[in-house]
């Protein structure tokens, strides 16, 4: 069992970000900085391993802004864009750590992979490209150093995605169905991070009223919401309606578990 885990919040948006290129809503337009939302990741450290969940198109941002020195490992939930185009600049961190980043994903993601960044994984690579060594994950706990993970397979839509469990702390985004079997897996949850998206309906993420009715489902001690749109509405505004238990999550905050 993981004795501490401390997550940062790298990014809390929905695959276009707040703001959205060219809006003139509210939200776009606000100054409070928890309204300016990358694309969702998290920092995971632990007493033995750092690594992140998704490299999204904001990856490096996100590791300049949250002073990133060390990175061990990278693990993948599924393979949209906006979870993955930031690879690339892994290669940063091999060239400080002079070692391949571990990287742990299913297959299908290893595909889109393979098929974006193929120089990765070329049989003669260019000076300079990333370093990566695949771990091809399933459905079952596996290891990052001693640092045990509980894959949570939930429904992207009709697209199977990975959501974590590591001690007691869970990371599930990109969800709109989540299995009674896998639910079993959050059952004892100190904290879960869940994707809220919006109030109206969505064909492949959980609206604000559904991920408010899971999380007391799941009777987890506390609630961070995620993968965030600006039709959700402004966060001091939002942050007034829910349950004390549950808040929004926002760029740059960090938790201890």
């Amino acid at each position: 069992m993981t004795d501490k885990i401390s997550i940062t919040f790298l990014g809390t948006g929905t695959s276009q970000g707040v703001p959205l290129i060219a809006c003139p809503c509210s939200v776009c337009s606000s100054d409070d900085q928890r309204d300016k939302r990358l694309r969702s990741s998290i920092l995971v450290q632990t007493n033995d391993v750092h690594f992140v969940i998704d490299t999204g198109p904001d990856f490096r941002q996100q590791m300049l802004r949250a002073n990133v020195k060390r990175l061990d490992a990278v693990v993948f939930t599924h393979g949209h864009k906006d979870h993955t185009a930031g690879f690339d600049d892994i290669r940063a961190f091999n060239y400080v750590q002079q070692k391949d980043m571990e990287v742990y994903c299913d297959e299908r993601v290893d595909e889109i992979l393979r098929k974006d960044f193929d120089y990765v994984f070329a049989s003669v690579k260019y000076p300079g490209v990333p370093q990566a060594n695949i771990h091809l994950i399933e459905n079952q706990n596996f290891r990052i150093n001693n640092t045990l993970v509980t894959p949570i397979q939930v429904m992207h839509y009709k697209l199977p995605v990975f959501g974590f469990r590591i001690g007691d702390f869970t990371y599930i985004t990109d969800a709109n169905s989540i299995s009674e079997e896998e639910k079993q897996k959050i059952s004892g949850s100190k904290v879960l991070v869940l994707n809220a998206l919006r109030r109206e309906e969505h064909i492949s993420h959980f609206t604000l009223e559904e991920a408010l009715k899971l999380a007391d489902e799941l009777n987890v001690e506390r609630t961070y919401l995620t993968h965030i749109s600006h039709q959700m509405g402004k966060h001091a505004e939002v942050e007034k309606e829910l349950p004390e238990n549950v808040s929004l999550a926002y760029d740059n905050l960090t938790i201890h578990v």
